[in-house]
């Protein structure tokens, strides 16, 4: 039999206290075939990638096994991933450079001797991309999904012999998803190429992979959350007849200043009520949500929270105000300060926005975990040492921590295998009912969308009702929706 391709013989990785993260894994990947790696949020399918590449995060130790390519073990792994590896990891917009901007990003991937003819450009068109309007663009200025595409265009972009791709359509619409896929299904049957995938989307998995490795249950996805979180609002859903959360013409442009992304939004949102908005990479979601929390300007409008004025600058909020809105984002590592653990994370929003002591705050953060399905012992890890699904899931309790109103949520089970978003939203319905907690999310996932109360979609620039949705409409306060 051929030794070409990647080779995984007995791999274990352990963190500081000696548990065993991955025990004596074997894998098997010839060129031309692409290997999928499955299995519920923190089994370690991510710290499998990483320990492949020789790019374990601090922490966790590489503390058994052989890497093979070609049938020789790796021994320089930074030169080896220069030279054969392209790799999309679960958080892209933390991985692109902030002062590049998307052409310069992937050309900076290409070899050197590729770098003519407009290749970067031709690789950002292939992912559905148009180089003219998203070229000149840095992270901070792209959607989720456009980001994801700029960072597998980068990826993809030197036609790498290993091809390393983590989550590589979690914030995608249909229509990019296509286009990525179909990127990655060119590489089958080639003779040359090797490509290792983990996703959640047994759909994606399905139509791409040759073989699939199911990693086992990881520590802590069996807790499931049960507890709701003390401190958060008392409000009851549809108590009272004012919206938690009102805006009138809303206008939000990408940049600031430049051409409208969404133009006159109107949209009431009352507690306890989940509304979802739907629509293409690009098209403003996030942006919007962003404006609302008060990381973006907008062009114009107005908006009250909980009945008082919202102002767009952050800085000018009343504390209630910044209390009442709480952001989880796509990108949770970019959140995260890595130079913090999760225990201190949490704990820093429950001193200043709920002004406990310390000690009462340490004691709130380990509840916090374990409202959302996490062990305590997490509490002690940095960012780096999680899982994308864990760190997804520490960033809802940072947001939760004090005790909003509105939790304003992009994409949170992006990064979730099925059983963990379903917990994770078995515990915001909880606090819907039992806290008025209202919730404005933005997905594509059809099963999010199937739990909220309204479903809203961009269309042409404007929020619609969907018009797909068999929600009950009557719930929308405002003429313009």
């Amino acid at each position: 039999m051929s030794r070409r391709g990647l080779t995984v013989r007995g791999l274990t990785v352990t963190d500081r206290a000696g548990t065993l993260i991955v025990d004596r894994l074997d894998l098997r990947i010839v060129p031309g075939e692409v290997l999928a790696l499955v299995g519920p949020s923190g089994a370690g399918k991510t710290t499998v990638l990483r320990a492949v590449l020789g790019a374990l995060p601090s922490g966790l130790t590489h503390a058994g096994g052989r890497i093979e390519w070609h049938g020789a073990a790796v021994r320089a792994p930074r030169r080896w991933r220069r030279r054969t590896v392209g790799f999309l990891g679960q958080d892209p917009a933390s991985a692109l450079h902030p002062l590049l901007d998307a052409r310069a990003a992937v050309r900076e991937a290409l070899p050197r001797a590729a770098r003519t003819g407009g290749a970067e450009e031709r690789a950002l068109a292939e992912v559905g991309l148009d180089p003219a309007d998203i070229g000149q663009r840095r992270p901070h200025q792209l959607s989720g999904g456009q980001a994801q595409r700029v960072a597998l265009a980068r990826a993809l972009a030197g036609d790498p012999e290993l091809l390393v791709l983590d989550e590589p359509t979690s914030a995608l619409d249909p229509a990019a998803l296509a286009l990525a896929l179909e990127q990655v299904r060119r590489r089958r049957g080639d003779g040359r190429s090797v490509t290792l995938v983990v996703s959640h989307d047994m759909s994606v998995v399905s139509e791409l992979a040759d073989h699939v490795v199911r990693l086992g249950p990881g520590k802590g996805n069996d807790v499931a959350p049960r507890t709701p979180v003390r401190g958060a609002t008392t409000r009851k859903p549809g108590a009272g007849a004012e919206p938690v959360l009102e805006v009138r013409g809303v206008t939000v442009a990408q940049p600031p200043g430049g051409l409208p992304l969404l133009s006159d939004v109107d949209l009431a949102i009352s507690p306890g009520e989940t509304v979802a908005v739907l629509g293409p990479s690009g098209s403003g979601k996030s942006t919007l949500l962003r404006v609302f929390a008060g990381l973006h300007p907008a062009e114009h409008g107005c908006a009250t929270v909980v009945g008082e004025p919202l102002p767009w600058v952050v800085t000018e909020r009343s504390p209630a105000a910044v209390r009442a809105l709480a952001l989880v984002g796509q990108n949770p590592l970019g959140v995260l300060n890595p130079a913090r653990t999760v225990g201190a994370a949490l704990a820093r929003p429950l001193r200043t926005l709920r002004g406990l002591s310390r000690r009462v705050a340490r004691e709130e953060a380990l509840q916090l975990l374990a409202t959302v399905g996490l062990p305590q012992e997490l509490a002690y890890r940095y960012p780096a040492a999680l899982s994308g699904g864990q760190r997804q899931r520490v960033a809802l309790a940072r947001a939760l921590a004090g005790g909003p109103a509105v939790l304003l949520a992009d994409e949170i089970t992006a990064a979730l295998d099925a059983r963990t978003a379903a917990l994770v939203f078995d515990l915001i319905d909880m606090l819907r009912h039992d806290s008025g907690l209202a919730v404005l999310a933005v997905t594509h996932d059809p099963a999010v969308a199937a739990r909220a109360d309204r479903v809203l979609r961009v269309e042409g620039g404007r929020l619609h009702p969907d018009s797909c949705s068999h929600h009950d409409d009557r719930r929308l306060s405002l003429d313009a929706l």
